[in-house]
């Protein structure tokens, strides 16, 4: 009801409009906490940031500079998208485009202008009704005709045919199949999925392909410390994930630093310090969250630090240097002064010409050089987010413990700093998604990520979870030694695919990618995820999808269900999708999947009851016609099947499974009747 108010320039001075008059060419100042009013090209930016994780998926802010060599737009640094939130800084830019033309827009124009199939319930109910409703029309034509050959009255003949068209029609079919998904829906309710239409009970157990989200779905949107790289020892602070390296120990050589550096040079900050580190919530920027809470847990007496060495300087992190430093009063042997700086490892290298090594700084070498490299590329290629320490103690006699910091006059150093080490985070896997994609797998179900981060981070996870086991063709080519051109379509059975090749992709190329069993498609946007979804529907599969942005909308509409996450997801994937996840579990996908299942099986003993009890009326209704026996009152059979015949198929809702194993170690319903192309090995389809 309240229109979005934003500051633009009319008539040379800044003045407040209404983002509805914005028009292309406009000149707009966004600074943080505003919502960016249009599309728009950034020509002066002051340490500015801005959340996309609405249209991308990025769960981390993303800065903005005048610059940019992306090709692709949605990561383009110098550009800033309508409906995302400036996190940080501020800016100028001119208005590119505007309402429906802007991204957001054309993500709600392909939200709108798709249509959903029909479930597979709904086909087999509505083929049901076709097949009955003309035997009935047959039936009662024929014996119409024998009625009047036979010279019977009118008012008999209608009699016979209105209760010949009862007896044929199941009249509680609508009401049984209606309260049995009810029922199911209830209890899946229990299982934290709420389901928004009946058909989906039945449809989340006939799913062939379930494209799922990365961020908040299989991982807990939350970055973790993984590892730590300082006085040329690798650290691992997640054992349990099999990360190679020595544990982590605070009296290990370099942790200390690390853990200094991630305590003072931050701006994440506890909510309360009065509970647990466990139960504390972090406010800021989600990197520096992950280490403040790492240190936290580490150091004892972290809630003292910021009393006991209060900061003097800071400058913030910022696109330009991509390093944040901060001067705090720790006293050392020569000063009393101690330089905190953290960032960009190939940025925070430059500055350095030692390095601390078992807690002496020694000169900085090629071999050092060397070992940094190789231990960068390896955190790198595990998908993680790598950060840089380093640190610098001010000597007193130019730095007293008073020495007044102006970032104007730029009287800090920033040259000849002491390399400390490398950090590496991830955003690790939710607790039971391991499992639950083994149970999928089990249950001929084949699980496909689509998300928008990058392929290294996505197929990271995809291996800590289990959804990818196989080789792609690089390590195929790399383990055999050969050029990816020698390497066959059958050699490999996973793949990994860039949202920049979705577009130029041929129907045999398609094919090609959905006869693997592992795929993942990576930096993908709106437009990308619906097509895969219709990719995948145009070849059988009943697929189902997760998300929880603006971005995932067109494919939770398109997909035969729609699941969207309820405590991360936003209100429009919520209104296309037709299931929500309440605790945002990927494993509550798999009880519901089993539950679905349950249902369709106990819907078609059911709707056998309901239909075979429909021969016993038939039969005396055309008896009349051959022997004149007593009609039965049209109103009598209503009695029977809207009242004790609907009670007695009921009890099926409660029906256990009967196969031993269960039915997720059985393949898809739909696979059973039909095979999808590339979805299972006939070994597997019943």
């Amino acid at each position: 009801m309240i229109p979005q108010q934003c500051r633009g320039v009319r008539n040379g001075a800044l003045t407040q409009l209404a983002a509805a008059e914005l028009v292309p060419g406009d000149i707009v100042f966004v600074r943080m906490g505003d919502k960016v009013p249009a599309d728009l090209y950034l020509f002066s930016v002051s340490d500015m940031k801005v959340d996309n994780s609405s249209l991308t998926g990025e769960s981390d802010p993303q800065a903005r500079s005048i610059e940019n060599d992306h090709k692709n737009p949605l990561e383009a640094s110098n550009l800033a998208f309508n409906g995302t939130l400036v996190v940080a800084g501020e800016g100028y830019g001119v208005v590119v485009r505007t309402g429906d033309s802007t991204v957001l827009g054309q993500i709600a124009g392909l939200t709108s202008g798709e249509t959903k199939n029909a479930s597979p319930l709904s086909v087999e109910i509505g083929n049901f009704v076709h097949m009955i409703a003309a035997i009935a029309t047959i039936t009662a034509v024929i014996f119409i005709i024998v009625c009047v050959a036979q010279q019977r009255t009118p008012k008999i003949t209608l009699t016979f045919a209105i209760g010949l068209f009862v007896a044929w029609i199941p009249e509680g079919l609508p009401a049984t199949v209606t309260m049995l998904l009810t029922i199911a829906a209830k209890r899946m309710a229990g299982q934290n999925v709420m389901v928004k239409d009946l058909q989906g009970v039945e449809t989340l157990g006939a799913i062939t392909l379930l494209a799922t989200d990365k961020t908040g779905t299989l991982t807990r949107n939350q970055m973790t410390v993984t590892n730590i790289w300082s006085s040329l020892n690798f650290y691992s602070a997640l054992r349990n994930l099999g990360n190679a390296g020595n544990p982590i120990q605070l009296d290990s050589p370099g942790l200390k630093e690390v853990l200094l550096n991630a305590s003072l040079n931050s701006r994440a900050k506890f909510d309360r310090v009065d509970v647990p580190v466990a139960q504390r919530e972090v406010i800021g920027d989600a990197t520096e969250s992950g280490l403040v809470r790492f240190a936290a847990q580490s150091q004892p007496d972290f809630d003292d630090l910021q009393k006991k060495y209060p900061r003097v300087f800071d400058i913030p992190f910022n696109s330009d240097n991509k390093w944040a430093m901060t001067i705090s009063q720790l006293p050392h042997a020569n000063g009393f002064l101690t330089l905190f700086l953290k960032g960009a490892p190939e940025r925070v290298l430059r500055l350095c010409s030692t390095i601390l090594v078992n807690g002496e700084s020694i000169p900085l070498t090629e071999a050092h050089k060397q070992q940094f490299q190789e231990t960068y590329e390896t955190m790198a290629g595990k998908g993680h987010r790598v950060l840089a320490f380093a640190q610098l103690q001010l000597p007193g006699d130019q730095f007293p413990a008073d020495f007044v910091f102006d970032k104007k006059l730029n009287n800090y150093p920033t040259t000849d700093l002491t390399f400390v080490g490398l950090t590496s985070l991830e955003d690790p896997p939710k607790h039971g998604v391991r499992e639950a994609i083994g149970r999928c797998r089990s249950a001929g179900i084949r699980v496909m990520m689509v998300t928008g981060d990058h392929p290294l981070t996505a197929e990271a996870i995809g291996r800590k979870i289990n959804l990818m086991l196989s080789d792609t063709k690089e390590m195929v080519a790399k383990r055999t030694r050969r050029r990816l051109e020698e390497i066959r379509e059958d050699e490999f059975d996973a793949i990994v695919i860039h949202g920049e090749r979705i577009d130029s992709l041929s129907d045999q190329e398609w094919d090609s990618i959905f006869t693997k069993n592992e795929i993942i498609f990576a930096r993908t946007s709106p437009k990308h995820k619906l097509e895969i979804v219709k990719r995948a529907q145009s070849m059988g599969h009943i697929v189902g999808v997760t998300g929880d942005g603006v971005n995932d909308s067109p494919a939770l509409k398109k997909a035969d269900l729609g699941i969207a996450m309820n405590e991360s997801g936003s209100d429009v994937s919520k209104e296309a999708a037709s299931m929500i996840l309440l605790d945002d579990n990927f494993a509550s996908t798999v009880r519901g999947i089993e539950e679905g299942r349950l249902i369709f099986t106990n819907l078609k003993k059911s709707i056998r009851y309901t239909v075979s009890h429909s021969i016993p009326e038939i039969i005396p209704q055309i008896l009349y016609v051959v022997k004149p026996i007593p009609l039965i009152n049209p109103m009598l059979i209503l009695a029977i099947d809207l009242g004790f015949e609907l009670c007695l198929a009921l009890t099926y809702a409660w029906d256990i499974p009967e196969t031993a194993t269960g039915l997720m170690k059985l393949s898809p319903p739909q696979a059973r009747q039909h095979q999808v192309r590339g979805t299972l090995p006939s070994s597997q389809v019943a």
